[in-house]
Order: C-alpha cells, then structure tokens, then sequence
C-alpha cells in the first residue's frame, strides 16, 4: 500500500491544519495510507512549511526519504508594524526554519501559488531543486452554492469577512472591512450588515463598536463544519490579507457561490477571475501597510451587490473549474510519488 508521511501534524481550524484534513481526506479516498512518523517506511514525505523537529526529518532524508516541502508566504507584517518582541521572534524564527528546509532537505518544493513561488525566490534566492505551483482546492460537495440557504438578492446586504485571528498586527484587515461597509452604507446608500468570524480580544471588540457606524455580527471562532452556512447566507466575501499565498477562506467562499471582493495583493488574482469577483488595485505601497483605495473597493463591491446571480454562478463555476480537492489531491501525488 502507498503510504504518505505528513508532518506536522497541525491541530485548528484555519490556514495548515484546514489544508492538512482536506488533503488527508482525498489521499484516504484513493486508499493511501497516512502516517506522522517520519521514522516510519514511507514513499514520500511531505512538510507542510516548517517544523520544529528537524532530527527525525534529517534522518530520513539521508536514509534516501523524498522531501517534499510545501510552501506558503513568509512571515512579515512585524517587520512593519509593532507586533510585540515575542511575536517577531517568533515570526523570524518560522522565517529560518521554513528557509532552512527549502535550502537544505527539500528534494522538491511545492509553492502555493505563483506569487508565493516567486516571493521565495526573490527573498531566499531561486533553488536547484524542481518546483511547481499547484493552488489549494477544496471539497465541492461539503463547500456548495445551496440556494436553500441563500440570501435573497437584495438588501439588506451581508457582508462577510472569515480570519483565523483578528490581532497579531493583522488588525488592519479588520478596519478596512468596516471602512468598506460605512463607505457601501454613506455613500452608496446601500443597507449594509458585517458579519466577522476570527478570533478576537474582548477589548478589540468593544474598541471596534464604540466607534463602528455599520452594524457588526460576532461569531468569534466557529467550527469547519459551520463554515459553509455562513458563507451560503452571506452576499459578498471581503478578503482582508495582504500579501495572502493562497487563502483557503477565499477558495472557500467562491466554492460556496459566494463572490469575492479584495484588493490586488498576493496570489488573489490567480484565484478570483472572471466574474467570481473583483481585485482592485491597492492604491498606495502595500508593502508598507499604508492606506488602501476604500472607495475603488467600494466602486467594485456595488458592482457585485447589484448583480447578485452573475457573480455568484460565476464565483461557483471558477471554483469548479481549478480549485477541486480531486484535481489537488492528484496534483500533490504526482509529485510525491514521481
């Protein structure tokens, strides 16, 4: 039987670990087995970016284990913004491990994106070993556009903005979520309504609504299983990320036949194209976190909210297209196994 070591094994609900139990569940189903054990007779091992225990992956490389390593974005908001001492060394910390890796054990790397792929060459240097690019995907059938469950298409309209955590210096996202909900409301006179999922501070949150001009809907953390509701009742995703490698939210969202507004950062207008949503420019140096084009963001969500089955059909049928959990699954095979 074929057998694939994943490590780690990366416990939560976002980011990683959502991808760790999507792959997971498309390797059972083809009937590879799983281990966590890289001592452990494998055909292939793959890291899923970092980890901590670099002995038992040293060893297997040299006893002729394939290393595969998986790559995201590379840590850097709090080189920007205040974040706290523990955070940064944290954060570098990751930042070494993760080149560490790429450099020295992995026999082949898979970027998330080709903007992930050319932010480590550029950062860390181009490596020779092989690479390829091969975006995340999701489960059509637990992540699907049920009209059932749908909002009607006019107002009010929801806005939905999905993050694991709400601090760590990614505030930032938060307050451009709000900004374009009272810019909706003011000047386009759009009733609008903010539904934020995310982990976040009590006082966070009561400095938000003391000075929020648009009702905002709590739901703190939820769990996986409740995601695809959420998204289903909702009328426009904002994705808030700068920079994001290949956020599985926004895979997510488009999967749900929920249309995707957000500015043009990352590896975001590899994923919505068409009329699965729109990428707007920035407007200022991203790169520095200084303030984007709210009104352009506004411009292009109005455009969305007013042509609600356009885009919704159309965010449902680019996530049919290119982000299914079959076509991954198989992507990642090929790769591993050679």
């Amino acid at each position: 039987m074929t057998r694939i070591c994943i490590v780690p094994r990366v416990e939560g609900l976002a980011g990683v670990a959502s991808f760790r139990l999507k792959f997971e569940n498309g390797l059972r189903s083809r009937g590879i087995d799983i281990t966590y054990d890289p001592s452990a007779l494998s055909d292939a091992t793959l890291v899923l970016a970092g980890t901590r225990n670099l002995l038992p992956l040293w060893t297997a490389r040299r006893r002729g284990q394939r290393i595969v390593q998986r790559l995201d974005g590379i840590n850097w908001v709090h080189r920007k913004r205040k974040t706290g001492l523990k955070h940064y060394l944290r954060a570098e910390y990751g930042n070494f491990i993760l080149s560490f890796i790429r450099s020295r054990m992995a026999a082949k790397i898979i970027y998330q994106s080709e903007f992930s792929r050319n932010w480590w060459n550029d950062w860390y240097g181009t490596m020779p070993v092989p690479s390829a690019v091969i975006h995340n995907g999701i489960d059509l059938n637990a992540y699907s556009a049920r009209p059932e469950r749908s909002r009607r298409a006019g107002p009010p309209f929801k806005l939905l903005l999905v993050e694991g955590s709400l601090g760590g210096g990614y505030e930032m996202g938060l307050d451009n979520a709000i900004e374009l909900a009272e810019t909706l409301k003011e000047k386009h006179s759009l009733p609008i309504e903010l539904t934020v999922v995310g982990k976040i501070t009590d006082e966070h949150r009561a400095r938000v609504d003391s000075r929020a001009r648009i009702p905002i809907e709590w739901l703190g953390s939820q769990p996986r299983e409740r995601i695809p509701e959420i998204m289903q009742s909702a009328h426009l995703f904002f994705s808030s990320d700068l920079h994001p490698a290949c956020p599985n939210s926004v895979i997510e969202a488009l999967a749900c036949g929920l249309p995707v507004v957000a500015f043009d950062t990352g590896a975001l207008k590899e994923l919505v194209i068409g009329n699965s949503g729109r990428i707007v420019p920035y407007g200022s140096d991203s790169w520095k976190i200084e303030k984007p084009d709210i009104p352009a963001l506004a411009e292009a969500a109005v455009e969305i909210l007013k042509d609600q089955p356009r885009f919704r059909s159309g965010a449902r049928a680019q996530a049919e297209s290119v982000l299914g959990l079959d076509k991954m699954a198989d992507d990642y095979l090929k790769i591993l196994l050679g």
